[in-house]
């Protein structure tokens, strides 16, 4: 499962003068993050996220941190999380004895790495099961036909159209409220692309980040800041600089104004609640703090395409782990679920990506990619055999209200990437599937289809001089006077199928939701939207026989094919199981019709 959830088959991931959103700003400036620094960072040494004890007095934490030999660099208040910086190697086991401590989690270590040394290999993540690099693709770009009185771009919208969210679909009946806010989790928003930015809030949106240029070992993880576009490592909140949380946010809230693509709920309100690197990393104090400032800021979804790091699976007492990591994995289950708890009993609806691991999360798992991010140099993941499912937990889509998505591909079946489990899918959605032909041979236009930052498809040479895409996987699409450009990128994965459900989420927000006497907005119990996104979604049967067995004729660089087989068993009745869980979720039906 690749950190952001993408199974990117034709393309590796890897962000026009600001145009104001429509959205209009909150009436009065929303509340600060509930991180914020307590002492400036500055001293070198190991970084670790603290969890305080439930309910203990934040003095108390405060003095009990110190006792342990830490200083508090950051603290989010309201679940009791602190990002602390400690010299003395033995800050764990000292933590460990202090009652006002509930557990600890190695964050990152802080370390001044010259921008000059030369790293021993990129840290970005790919795909567990990607074999596929855009050499592969052999595919004459695709040239989009007008239909008429929709969007540029919708005839090469399949997954729309297999959830009903097309003129003469949902758009026709609700395409959504622009006092409903939906929180993007993920690696940034380019809120100045065309095709966003009418949708954009730029006033509520945030970054919880700040760029790592390398590990402690010197490896490059989001690379020298100086050669970003910013040239910066503290990006502002309309940035995007790997495209991920652009095409997720595009999925969900593309406006229908004549250029490119229209979402899902084309009319709502989109907010950048960044918690991810450019490499695609998530550690944890960024992913409660987004959590959290939706739940203080009337967010009424949020969309989570990843898993926090460094861990897959937090396992609380699996024996091939030490004691130090697995007091690690149960800082990380119950500080996200606590941020988890405090957003959804504000009333946000949580939508998270189910993984692309090809894995039924139900049954003995295995995981050789953890941890994958070295906190500690020289530290390498090992292969963690045999799991036991009731024991492990992948965050944030095993969470407690959390509404866990599985991906679908063109035909309808399930992705064969995409993760599964008779339990653990609560519904299923468009995520694209690029084998999903009768021969199992490879195609782009399976794959989802939306916004890409015009800056990254310049650095990567997918478009000339001219502006004209060089490869298949972008297209270019303009309004009627050909002034006004977007660029749209296909990708799949189950990253993509999660905002399909986030944004008829936000749909049913929208049409059944009442004025929030907090914010002014709308709001609707995250519990009921819960409810109505199973009830309206389709149900779908498992395939039969229910061992599913995927051919996939995956093209190489020398021109020859390997054919790929795996087989996948569908467990449960039409209305819930293991694939679609309650059924592929539906924009039409969800607001009523």
């Amino acid at each position: 499962m690749m950190k952001l959830t993408t199974a990117a088959v034709a393309v590796l991931l890897l962000a026009a003068p600001l145009t104001t959103g429509a959205a209009a700003p909150p009436a009065t400036p929303p509340p600060a993050p509930s991180s914020s620094p307590i002492i400036a960072p500055g001293a070198a040494g190991d970084e670790f996220v603290v969890l305080y004890a439930e309910g203990v007095p934040l003095a108390n934490a405060r003095a009990a941190i110190a006792a342990a030999g830490g200083t508090i660099l950051t603290e989010n208040t309201d679940v009791g999380v602190a990002t602390v910086v400690a010299t003395d190697g033995n800050f764990e086991s000292s933590a460990a004895t202090q009652s006002a401590i509930e557990g600890t989690a190695k964050n990152q270590v802080i370390g001044d790495v010259p921008e000059n040394r030369n790293a021993r290999g990129e840290a970005k993540k790919l795909d567990a099961v990607q074999a596929d690099a855009r050499a592969t693709v052999q595919q004459a770009q695709i040239v989009a036909t007008q239909t008429p009185n929709a969007e540029p771009l919708a005839s090469l919208q399949w997954d729309m159209k297999q959830i009903g969210a097309t003129v003469d679909g949902s758009y026709k009946y609700d395409q959504g409220k622009k006092s409903v806010l939906v929180g993007i989790i993920d690696t940034g928003i380019d809120g100045t692309h065309p095709d966003i930015a009418p949708n954009f809030d730029a006033a509520l949106s945030r970054n919880f980040t700040v760029d790592i240029p390398y590990d402690a070992n010197g490896d490059v993880i989001d690379g020298p800041c100086d050669a970003e576009p910013d040239q910066s490592c503290n990006d502002p909140a309309n940035v995007d600089e790997d495209g991920h949380g652009t095409h997720v946010a595009s999925t969900i809230g593309s406006p229908i104004n004549g250029i490119g693509i229209g979402g899902v709920a084309p009319n709502v309100t989109l907010v950048n609640l960044r918690a991810g690197q450019d490499s695609g990393y998530f550690f944890l104090q960024p992913s409660i703090d987004a959590l959290t400032y939706a739940g203080r800021n009337g967010i009424d979804v949020v969309n989570m395409s990843y898993y926090v790091d460094p861990w897959l699976f937090n396992c609380t007492k699996n024996p091939a782990d030490s004691r130090a990591d697995q007091r690690e994995q149960r800082t990380i289950i119950t500080a996200m679920q606590r941020a988890l708890n405090y957003a959804h009993q504000r009333g946000v609806t949580l939508v998270s990506a189910a993984g692309n691991g090809a894995t039924d999360y139900t049954k003995p798992l295995v995981d050789s990619s953890s941890p994958d991010f070295a906190s500690v140099p020289g530290e390498v993941a090992y292969t963690r055999d045999l799991l036991d499912p009731n024991a492990c937990t992948s965050m944030p889509s095993e969470g407690k209200g959390v509404i866990s998505v599985s991906s679908t591909g063109q035909s309808g079946r399930k992705a064969y990437y995409s993760d599964y489990g008779n339990g653990y899918i609560d519904v299923a959605a468009p995520g694209g599937d690029a084998y999903d032909t009768p021969t199992g041979d490879l195609t782009t236009t399976g794959q989802i289809l939306a916004a890409y930052p015009e800056s990254l498809a310049i650095a990567n040479g997918e478009i000339d001089a001219n502006g004209n895409p060089t490869v298949p996987y972008v297209v270019k699409s303009c309004d009627v006077s050909g002034t006004i450009c977007g660029y749209y990128q296909y990708l799949q994965g189950t990253s993509m199928a999660s905002p399909h459900a986030a944004g008829v989420a936000a749909l049913i927000v929208s049409h059944y939701g009442v004025k929030d006497k907090k914010t002014g907005g709308t709001t609707l119990p995250a519990s009921v939207v819960e409810k109505v996104l199973a009830k309206t979604a389709t149900p779908t049967a498992c395939p039969t026989p229910p061992a599913y067995t995927y051919t996939r004729r995956v093209p190489q660089a020398d021109g020859s094919v390997i054919v790929r087989t795996s087989t996948h068993v569908c467990e449960g009745s039409t209305n819930s199981n293991g694939f679609f869980g309650k059924g592929v979720i539906n924009a039409l039906r969800a607001v009523g019709h």
